[in-house]
């Protein structure tokens, strides 16, 4: 478990907006734990508040847009994949224009702010969306297409293809988010030019030249024609002849594909929590980008707790004999086997169900079915542990169930099952007074949540 980030003070930049060509300001506030990433529309009345979640994207060409009660932000995503690579979870962005700066055309000085400023962690703990199976999205359309594998860290492949003989085939990958300055941050977006003209007529880079974009010229034109473009871009001086890069020197070999991975990071933040899994994505664009992650956020908002990771070959932080030490309780009524993770506020246990537990002699002998109020016994167990984590000398006092609301049985629990409690404080214990939220799951199933009183006393 890790806590909640944000930044210790605020900071501000300022620069052109690409679609708009407006001058911009966009500024980062810290915010409180559970806050969220939030963007404050401060030029338009009332300052209306839009959540940085996929479920608000509604835009994605030439960059990601965001919208809720017809306010819009777009550009956001080299912000957002900023915000992400440094584990902040909670910021407030204030901004004066329908869109982000461009800046360079990368996420360079947002990495440059968010350093000089530096990080606070909070006292709240992270949620994190672990990649338990394998999910695809594809893209019939652009035969893009998006892999999340389970992993221990998170970490991304990104493959681009274009029909250029400039650019055609590139790979980058991202294995560890501490190589996200070096490696990425400092990456470019890139267009080509035959497609400047139709970008202009839709309104899209009226912001855009050779400093906040990696150009590329690879299907030779006439000069009138190269000119007549350049003049659009405020540019001069190209020569039809020579095609290549009209940015100059690239800053990596692989740069645009390297972006690219900048962008998917950005847009895959939109799930509103870090992954911990790994993305192998062929031709990544923000339709494909969001679309995943927008199928991510539906699979968090079905299950309020997420299932916990348990390694069954990791040393449990409590052990059976340590969990003596602190629970009264013994065969056949001791029900948690382990404890492998807990925090100040939250305990993860472990059940193994056997066909030689006692109770499934009568329940039932043709149909054995772990009894749901054995369930809730083993999740109050393992909240026991928890509220006995809290005192001096837990072997003085014990805990006594007060009260049960909104029990609710989902799945049944059968010999060859293995339990996994999630409990987790509602509220901090006062005066012995303890009130938790109980999740049990087989795998990724839900199978019995409740909430549980008790009180804890000598």
């Amino acid at each position: 478990m890790s806590n909640q980030k944000t930044i210790k003070s605020p900071f501000t930049l300022k620069g052109k907006g690409l679609h708009t060509g407006l001058d911009i300001s966009l500024t980062f506030n810290p915010a409180p734990a559970g806050f969220g990433i939030k963007i404050k529309r401060i030029d338009i009345e009332g300052e209306p508040i839009v959540e940085c979640l996929a479920e608000n994207v509604n835009g994605t060409t030439r960059g990601t847009v965001i919208t809720k009660n017809n306010v819009s932000i777009s550009t956001i995503e080299h912000a957002m994949a900023t915000l992400y690579a440094y584990g902040i979870d909670n910021c407030l962005l204030e901004v004066n224009a329908p869109e982000f700066p461009i800046l360079d055309g990368s996420a360079k000085y947002y990495v440059e702010e968010i350093e000089r400023v530096g990080i606070e962690k909070l006292a709240a703990e992270r949620k994190i969306f672990v990649v338990t199976q394998r999910m695809v999205f594809v893209d019939e359309e652009t035969g893009s297409k998006i892999t999340l594998l389970p992993d221990d860290q998170f970490s991304v492949d990104v493959g681009i293809e274009f029909d250029s003989p400039i650019l055609s085939n590139q790979y980058a990958q991202l294995d560890c988010m501490d190589d996200f300055k070096d490696q990425i941050a400092s990456c470019r977006t890139f267009v080509f030019v035959r497609e400047i003209e139709q970008l202009l007529k839709l309104n899209l880079i009226k912001g855009g030249d050779l400093d906040n974009a990696i150009v590329i010229y690879d299907q030779e034109m006439s000069q009138e024609e190269l000119d007549r473009i350049a003049d659009l871009t405020g540019q001069s001086g190209l020569n039809a002849k020579k095609l290549g890069y009209l940015s100059g020197e690239l800053r990596f070999k692989n740069e645009p594909a390297r972006h690219k991975l900048l962008d998917l990071i950005g847009d895959i933040s939109l799930i509103g929590m870090p992954i911990k899994g790994r993305i192998i994505a062929s031709k990544p664009g923000h339709k494909t980008n969001t679309s995943i992650a927008k199928q991510i956020r539906k699979t968090i908002r079905k299950q309020e707790v997420l299932p916990p990771t348990y390694n069954p070959n990791k040393e449990p932080l409590l052990n059976i004999n340590q969990i003596k030490e602190l629970l009264p309780h013994r065969w056949p009524f001791l029900l948690v086997d382990k404890i492998i993770d807990m925090s100040a506020t939250k305990v993860i246990g472990v059940k193994n169900v056997t066909g030689n537990e006692t109770f499934f002699c009568g329940h039932f002998p043709n149909e054995p079915v772990m009894p749901g109020v054995l369930i809730v016994e083993a999740m109050a167990q393992t909240g026991g542990i928890l509220a006995l984590n809290t005192v001096s000398n837990p072997k003085e006092y014990s805990t006594y169930f007060t009260k049960l609301s909104e029990v609710k049985f989902r799945n049944k629990v059968v010999p060859g099952d293995t339990l996994i409690f999630h409990l987790e404080l509602v509220e901090p214990i006062r005066r012995g007074l303890v009130h938790m939220k109980g999740t049990a799951f087989v795998g990724e199933k839900i199978c019995t949540e409740a909430d549980l009183w008790a009180i804890l006393t000598k």
